[in-house]
């Protein structure tokens, strides 16, 4: 569903970080034969490209109240577990996803809703 957003809003390229992706039949637009996807064993910032990490921590901007840097690579972690500590210990920006309930989302609908939010924003 990531990878079908990702198509839809233009983006470049998706990683993954050690990954557990399992392709679905459900991606009608063949987003794979569109968009790389790169799976790395370790984050791999590429030049000129600005990290923002997606996760409700200490310090972060809601997403609502955030302006998108031109090239933005979006770091989002594990339903189960989140962005690990590691990469959460960078001095980069971090932004979270205002919601009335406590849990994570979904990182399928975060991605996507992070992603819709740009366009909107980048259409300005």
């Amino acid at each position: 569903m990531l990878w079908r957003s990702a198509y839809l809003y233009d983006a470049d390229f998706l990683f993954m970080l050690n990954s557990r992706y399992k392709r679905l039949k459900a991606d009608t637009p063949n987003a794979a034969k569109h968009i790389p996807l790169f799976e790395w064993d370790n984050l791999e910032i590429p030049h000129a490209f600005v990290p923002i990490i997606v996760e409700k921590c200490e310090g972060s901007t809601s997403l609502w109240d955030f302006e998108h840097p031109r090239n933005t690579i979006y770091i989002l972690g594990a339903e189960d577990h989140g962005v690990p500590k590691v990469i959460l210990e960078n001095n980069w920006t971090k932004i979270h996803i205002p919601s009335c309930k406590p849990y994570s989302m979904n990182v399928a609908v975060a991605g996507s809703l992070v992603m819709a939010h740009r366009y909107s924003r980048l259409l300005k």
